[in-house]
């Protein structure tokens, strides 16, 4: 059975900050897996990476066997992702964010 997550050698710099180095895993369809370590240990990296919102500077990444940078808005359309730490526009009411992310909704 093909993994449903399939990372490997995933690798993010930034610059003199740390980042992520060869990060390699697989998640099989069915199985729970736990994402644990210290901060600054990479998980939001490799998720940020996972989700298309950063790009990796080597290695792949993989859903469902799509590429996650190249096919993320058909990655986006299988699952949800909800940030720990949103960063919205505090010049927003809550339902102007709700209609934003409708309209977002809308295009897939």
């Amino acid at each position: 059975m093909a993994a449903i997550i399939d990372v490997e050698k995933l690798t993010k710099s930034y610059g003199g900050k740390r980042g992520i180095v060869d990060v390699t895993f697989q998640v099989e369809e069915g199985e729970v897996f736990g994402f644990l370590g210290p901060n600054g240990a990479g998980k939001t990296t490799t998720i940020r990476i996972l989700m298309a919102l950063l790009r990796a500077n080597g290695g792949t990444a993989r859903i469902a066997g799509k590429e996650c940078w190249k096919e993320s808005v058909e990655i986006k359309r299988l699952i949800g992702y909800v940030p720990g730490e949103p960063a919205l526009d505090p010049n927003l009411t809550g339902g102007q964010i709700l209609e934003y992310f409708l309209g977002s909704l809308q295009h897939l």
